[in-house]
């Protein structure tokens, strides 16, 4: 196990998700529901599926695309989202 890699990721996946929008949503369950646990573990849950996924899909597009076109894909991505919320807000 490499903790220095589980630490690389753990911040750079806790500050892209300050703010997000499912964390917004977690928020709002978590107002109108009772059962804070609840919110908790359904929460938890979904993030932990949703990171298996990327994790199993990064793995195998590790294996097939070369990390170049993996890097700049995700490079471009970032910017048009940006710019396209840039000038959506």
């Amino acid at each position: 196990m490499e903790y220095k890699v589980i630490g690389s990721v753990f911040t750079m996946i806790f500050l892209a998700e300050l703010g997000d929008k499912t964390q917004l949503a977690t928020f709002a369950c978590a107002a109108y529901e009772r059962s804070k646990i609840s919110v908790f573990i359904g929460s938890s849950l979904a993030l932990v599926l949703a990171s298996l996924i990327a994790t199993l899909l990064g793995s195998f597009l590790a294996q097939h695309v070369p990390q170049s076109y993996i890097s700049r894909t995700a490079g471009a991505m970032f910017v048009i989202m940006g710019v396209y919320y840039i000038y959506k807000g």
